[in-house]
Order: C-alpha cells, then sequence, then structure tokens
C-alpha cells in the first residue's frame, strides 16, 4: 500500500513443507493498537429511562443503586488480542498501561497474546472503564484514559520489526492522538491496516476522522458509528467505501453488514445464544473472530460467522475475557449456527487450547 492506496485483502494461507511434505501455515503478523484498560462493571436492576425527565435533561442529576460490582480485565486492544489468542492466534498488542498491568500482562501471556508492544507508564494507572447496564441492556459509561494518553508516543515501526514484518495493523479506539498518528504511519510505511474508531468518533472532529478512515484496508463501526462517522466527515457511504476496501458494520441482533465495492453486500446473521448476560465488549469479540478469519484466509462470510459466534461466547459471560471456547463445543456450535459447508471451511484452522 502507498500513499492513501488501500489493499482489499483476504490473507492468502502462507506457508513451507516439513519433512514429510505437509503444508504447514505461516502465522499472519497482525498487531493490535489500542486501548487496554480495567472494566468496572455495574448491575442497575431497572431501567434507566424511567428516571429521565426529557423536558429537564439539561439539569441532569441522577445516581442508580447499583446491585453488583465485577472488577474485570478490558479494554478494546486487548479484549480482540484475547479473542483472538483463545482461536489459536498470537496477535501483538499495542497500547499504553500503568505499573499495574503485571498480572494482565502474564494472563493475556497464558492465552497466546504478546505483550512486547506495550508501554509501561512511568506515571500513570493503567486506564478505567466503568459502566452500568440495565435490565434492558441500556449502559452509561465513563472512561478514565490514565496512561493510554502515552499510546501517542509509540512508534510502530520498531514492532513491525520485533515480528518479521507486519500483514496488518487494527487501529481501534485508543489516545485520538495515538491514532491518528498510528494511522499516518500506516501509510507513510505501506502496512495495511484496519480502521476501527469506535467511540471516539462522537468526540473527534470530521476532519480527524477523514484522516481515520481515509486508505483503511477494513472500516469497522456499528450502525449508529456509522451514521455519525457520514455525518461528521460530510461524505456518503459510497464516498467512504471509495476511500477503503471493505466496510463492515455491525448491526446487534440484525447481525453484520459487509460492503464491498462493485460487489454484492453480504448479511451475516447472529449465531443463536443461550441468553444474555452482558453485551459490553461483543463487538470486540465479532472483531476478534473476523480478524482469525482473515488470518486463516477464510472469505468475509465465513469471518463474519467466526466473529458473531465469538460476540455470542461474550454476551453470554460477565465480563470482556472471562468465557472459554473448548475447540470440540466451539466448532458443533459453529455448525449448528452456520451449517456443515461453513464448518468444513473453519475447523482445519481453530485451535482452542481446551478440547
Amino acid at each position: 500500500m502507498q500513499g492513501n492506496a488501500y489493499q482489499s485483502v483476504v490473507f492468502p494461507v502462507l506457508g513451507t513443507l516439513d519433512d514429510d511434505h505437509q503444508q504447514l501455515e505461516t502465522p499472519v503478523r497482525i498487531a493490535v493498537t489500542g486501548s487496554i484498560a480495567t472494566d468496572h462493571l455495574m448491575t442497575f436492576e431497572g431501567r434507566f429511562t424511567d428516571s429521565l425527565v426529557v423536558d429537564q435533561l439539561d439539569k441532569i442529576s441522577l445516581s442508580f443503586l447499583v446491585e453488583d460490582l465485577d472488577v474485570r480485565r478490558g479494554g478494546i486492544a486487548a479484549n480482540i488480542a484475547f479473542g483472538m489468542g483463545c482461536l489459536g492466534l498470537d496477535p501483538v498488542l499495542v497500547g499504553a498501561v500503568g505499573q499495574d498491568f503485571a498480572d494482565y500482562r502474564s494472563w493475556l501471556q497464558r492465552h497466546r497474546v504478546d505483550t512486547s508492544g506495550v508501554h509501561v507508564s512511568e506515571l500513570r494507572h493503567t486506564a478505567r472503564f466503568v459502566c452500568t447496564t440495565d435490565t434492558d441492556h441500556a449502559q452509561i459509561a465513563s472512561f478514565y484514559a490514565g496512561a493510554m494518553r502515552e499510546a501517542r508516543d509509540i512508534e510502530l515501526e520498531p514492532v513491525a520489526s520485533r515480528m518479521g514484518g507486519v500483514d496488518m495493523v487494527v487501529i481501534s479506539a485508543n489516545d485520538p492522538e495515538a491514532m491518528l498518528r498510528h494511522t499516518e504511519e500506516c501509510r507513510t510505511r505501506g502496512y495495511p491496516f484496519l480502521a476501527d474508531p469506535g467511540q471516539q468518533i462522537a468526540w473527534m472532529d470530521g476532519a480527524g476522522i477523514r484522516q481515520l478512515i481515509d486508505g483503511a484496508t477494513y472500516l469497522f463501526t456499528n450502525e449508529y458509528e456509522a451514521a455519525l462517522a457520514e455525518q461528521k466527515t460530510g461524505w456518503s457511504a459510497e464516498e467512504i467505501l471509495d476511500r477503503v476496501g471493505t466496510r463492515v458494520v455491525t448491526l446487534g441482533a440484525k447481525g453484520a453488514r459487509i460492503d464491498r465495492k462493485d460487489e454484492p453486500t453480504l448479511h451475516i446473521e447472529c449465531a443463536p445464544e443461550e441468553g444474555k448476560v452482558d453485551p459490553t465488549g461483543v463487538g470486540d469479540g465479532f472483531r476478534a473472530g473476523f480478524l482469525a478469519g482473515l488470518a486463516w484466509g477464510l472469505p468475509h462470510e465465513r469471518c463474519a460467522q467466526v466473529g458473531s459466534l465469538m460476540a455470542t461466547y461474550v454476551i453470554e459471560t460477565k465480563g470482556t475475557q472471562e468465557y472459554e471456547l473448548g475447540q470440540r463445543r466451539f466448532l458443533d456450535r459453529f455448525e449448528a449456527a452456520y451449517g456443515p459447508a461453513a464448518l468444513a471451511d473453519v475447523a482445519p484452522h481453530v485451535r482452542c487450547p481446551r478440547p
């Protein structure tokens, strides 16, 4: 990729031959940049909307008595990398944390995440995400950036050199200056990148969002973020698609939509869930599965199907990294959701650490 020209790619399965002339897969090198945080998750046994007075919103002052508190590992980049590791990949995590990261680092490393790209601040704590969810699964949240502000000081080239090169850089929600720096470095050095601006779309201006999007190999948003990106950039959906390789929009319970230039739009249904527990991190799970599919050289439909099942695992558990896949169970659920032909494409690649 040179300048703002994107590469719309599905990674080939690369490899060499072993002594028995069997094809060996060469790992696809994916660096995941973005937030690394601790999540403080609370549940309100009621509906936020019951406490809102529409004509008094300019004077809003509310508190909610919550039933429980869970302190969990989180952060968008860490959640994505964790999910990829659970599927058998070895992603490289890139972000900034505080001195309190030691236990979290050990956890990620035990789940196949390479943390050599993580910068440790000498002054600030690891970022904090504080979120309350009501019975309608509506959420009110706040985020303390902390050490994440130092992510703007991270250069990607040394990370890529340690990796022996990089096939994709994921640029997820992070310190805005870090996101802009990483995007520009990807363009300059020719690294294909996946733009996943997430909630930062709400705070960035149109010029910043245009810089994040333009030239991306993939653009990921949810439905609301997609509309907001169009509004703030002044670009239509078609104009955005002219500037990216593939546009993936998650649609909540309606699944996901994949738009590609001059190709039919794909609609992917959600995998059946066994129950709703907590929606936090569902989008990160989807991205982890989608990226795994790309790393395995699968077509976009299969990538989104793996992502949808990963998202289902997340919503069934409290916390963003508390699920356990299990090789056989994962594949059984995948076949039940998407059929034997889909299973035949995916099964050779999945390497969950447990049976």
